[in-house]
């Protein structure tokens, strides 16, 4: 009598795969100007957003790490473009970028506009940028601030570049405010895309995880 063969293990699923590929992530550099960051040939995501609206929370969540993304004690001190690649067995397939937040106002209005400057040739002159999450707590809505960084993106995401409105700290919204909220960011992406998300509740970690996976592996996802 034959034995039969062992079941084979279900595949992962989707959200695991882009779970695990996030957990991944390791500090590869800063810059403190453009001119400093490396040359890379692999897919950049870029997180940006102004101070408080939870850039740091985010992306340590997203790759399930307590302090990959550094959150400063004096929110908008932090003015280094920081790079994390991702990328299992020492390979990088692809790099998360972790740019300052903004619009804080105890930070020098001269050292606003240097910042403003540097995101806005980031987000414009970097030839890898595959990708853009623009973080937004939606107690306060887009900031003069955000509609600027849309203004800056916008060519770009009509040309291709992947973009998210991310709602961040949704847990602290109604159900109504948050059906409203995300109607609105939809409307504001532009031809993007927009998610509700809580940290604490744990809500929209796996659509964002698959969704940023999706982003760096084209010709995975298809």
């Amino acid at each position: 009598m034959t034995t039969p063969a062992p079941a084979a293990a279900p595949a992962p699923s989707a959200a695991a795969v882009a779970s695990g590929w996030l957990h991944t992530a390791r500090f590869l550099t800063t810059a403190p100007q453009l001119q400093f960051l490396p040359a890379l040939d692999v897919p950049e995501i870029a997180f940006v957003g102004r101070s408080n609206a939870g850039k740091s929370t985010c992306i340590n969540t997203l790759t399930q790490q307590k302090q990959l993304a550094f959150a400063s004690k004096k929110p908008g001190r932090t003015q280094h473009i920081n790079l994390f690649a991702l990328g299992k067995q020492g390979v990088t397939d692809a790099v998360l970028a972790d740019l300052p937040g903004y619009g804080y106002a105890a930070v020098p209005k001269a050292d606003k506009v240097r910042w403003q400057q540097v995101m806005a040739n980031y987000l414009v002159t970097r030839e890898n940028l595959k990708g853009i999450v623009l973080l937004c707590d939606p107690r306060l809505g887009l900031t003069e601030l955000d509609e600027v960084l849309l203004e800056v993106v916008r060519p770009r995401v009509e040309q291709g570049l992947k973009f998210l409105l991310l709602l961040t700290k949704a847990d602290k919204l109604t159900r109504m405010e948050a059906s409203k909220a995300l109607a609105i960011a939809k409307l504001n992406a532009g031809g993007g895309e927009a998610l509700l998300f809580s940290a604490l509740k744990r809500q929209g970690i796996d659509d964002a995880s698959q969704l940023l996976w999706r982003w760096a592996h084209p010709e995975a996802a298809q």
